[in-house]
């Protein structure tokens, strides 16, 4: 058993089936832990070492956490690190990070931008960390009803749709995070 360190429903479904069952995948929920684990590090890897070791320092649980980022090269990489929260500081809000994000690249011809997501194992009381990524391009309006976040607005390479145009079980076979989580499956493998 894993937990992960999130209560993000999106999020828990994705990694499930990407993970299928291999393992068994816990939520905080499911250890009854409600705390908003803060996230206050300057870097995705931070961010998710930061959240795995809230989880295993107060359950004693092996524990993996993630972080994701926009990241738009005309915006400086930015949202990035902020990418939860790019509306408001204080609060997720989907449709307001989306919509000020098309409303920053209005006029932008440099539309390049990549996802990635850094995670966070501490496994046995050791941490290890796992990157995944992947190229696109932000699309000028919203495209697609599948998916969750940037899904709507973010392009990968070669595809030519959105993640929310190409369904849940396409995009959770090429994303960032899907990525990772190979990454993570690939090593747990190795230690069991």
């Amino acid at each position: 058993m894993l937990v992960i360190a999130t209560n993000n429903v999106h999020k828990l479904e994705e990694i499930r089936a990407v993970v299928g069952d291999r393992f068994k995948i816990v939520s905080l929920a499911d250890i009854n832990c409600h705390e908003d684990i803060p996230e206050t590090a300057d870097t995705l890897e931070e961010n998710a070492l930061l959240k795995a070791r809230f989880v295993h320092e107060r359950y004693g649980l092996d524990v993996f956490a993630d972080d994701t980022g926009l990241e738009v090269e005309a915006l400086n990489g930015q949202p990035g690190v902020h990418t939860a929260r790019y509306a408001f500081s204080d609060r997720h809000d989907t449709e307001a990070n989306v919509t000020k994000l098309l409303h920053e690249m209005e006029g932008k011809t440099n539309r390049k931008a990549a996802f990635r997501t850094a995670i966070a194992l501490i496994l046995d009381g050791k941490e290890y960390l796992f990157e995944g990524k992947v190229e696109g391009y932000i699309t000028p309006e919203r495209r697609g009803t599948d998916g969750f976040g940037y899904d709507p607005v973010f392009s990968p390479e070669e595809t030519g749709k959105t993640f929310a145009e190409l369904g849940v079980e396409v995009k959770n076979s090429l994303s960032h995070r899907a990525r990772a989580v190979a990454q993570l499956l690939k090593f747990l493998a190795t230690v069991q």
